[in-house]
């Protein structure tokens, strides 16, 4: 015996239709929201490394400038540095005003 879709109510075959169609329409909304995951995963591991790595490089170049400063405070440079004379108006030294 063949089925005969001729046989099938009008009301029965709209139902069907409408059952596939929903599930047409949720499998593309889960594969969306599926998609959207993985982008907004993938976005954020990029925005991380990116973060990641603009941070050990900031903490790189502060830890070399420390040990720079804390090695040069520590140095003794021999002899003295002599002062140079500096041309002064009488018994006062130069002074250098503003705004004149």
């Amino acid at each position: 015996m063949q089925f005969d879709l001729s046989a099938v109510e009008t009301a029965t075959m709209v139902f069907i239709g409408t059952l596939v169609f929903a599930l047409v329409l949720a499998a593309f909304v889960l594969t969306a929201g599926f998609l959207a995951l993985i982008l907004v995963g993938v976005g954020k591991l990029g925005w991380f490394l990116a973060s990641s790595t603009l941070l050990a490089v900031v903490h790189g170049l502060n830890n070399g400038w420390d040990r720079l400063v804390h090695h040069a405070s520590t140095v003794e440079i021999p002899g003295d540095f002599q002062g140079q004379p500096t041309p002064s108006t009488g018994s006062y030294p130069r002074v250098i005003l503003r705004d004149s």
